[in-house]
């Protein structure tokens, strides 16, 4: 795709999903140039029972609708990043957020690996491109991208890559792969 100065403005939708407390916010607040919309809150009482917050004790907040940031890669084309609630509760918005996406990211916690499945799930059958980012928490046991691959049974063109949300060019890496990735499936879908 080539975007030169005489086309029409381009806006490319990106969505950031996975569990509950594994680094969304902050991946959208990591390479956003404006400051994210965040839809936050604290957590109460009311959610004891319902959130599991078994390996992210220190956890205070929680996305109640969406993270939003923006990244202009050049005149003409911006890159709209959407983080979408991890708990189930929540799920219902996933429909509005993903319509007219451009593909996702998958984010992954080793220490609670199996929460990333409902997404997984939900792009692979709306045919959505994604790809696994694992964010390699301080102290969480570390495995190679291929080993996650096979954990999480995902097939062989889906890329696995491991980052650190917190650290721009990480995330930037991350959201490289994935339009990289997303405009492969797309070129490929139309041959």
């Amino acid at each position: 795709m080539d975007f030169g100065p005489s086309d029409e403005p381009v806006a490319l939708k990106i969505l950031i999903a996975g569990g509950f407390g594994v680094g969304k916010t902050t991946l959208v607040g990591a390479i956003s140039e404006i400051r994210p919309l965040r839809t936050e809150e604290v957590l109460s009482d009311r959610g004891i029972g319902i959130d599991d917050v078994e390996g992210v004790e220190g956890k205070t907040t929680t996305t109640v609708a969406m993270d939003f940031g923006r990244i202009t890669i050049r005149e003409g084309l911006v890159v709209y990043l959407f983080g979408t609630p991890g708990q189930e509760r929540f799920w219902f918005m996933w429909d509005e957020l993903s319509y007219g996406a451009l593909g996702a990211v998958v984010l992954a916690d080793t220490r609670r690996l199996t929460d990333c499945f409902p997404s997984i799930d939900y792009f692979e059958q709306r045919g959505t491109p994604f790809i696994v980012a694992v964010n390699c928490f301080d102290g969480a046991d570390r495995y190679e991208a291929e080993d996650v691959r096979v954990a999480l049974d995902l097939d062989p063109d889906v890329p696995v890559l491991l980052c650190d949300v917190r650290r721009r060019a990480s995330a930037k890496n991350v959201l490289v792969t994935l339009v990289e990735h997303s405009l492969k499936v797309l070129t490929a879908s139309q041959h």
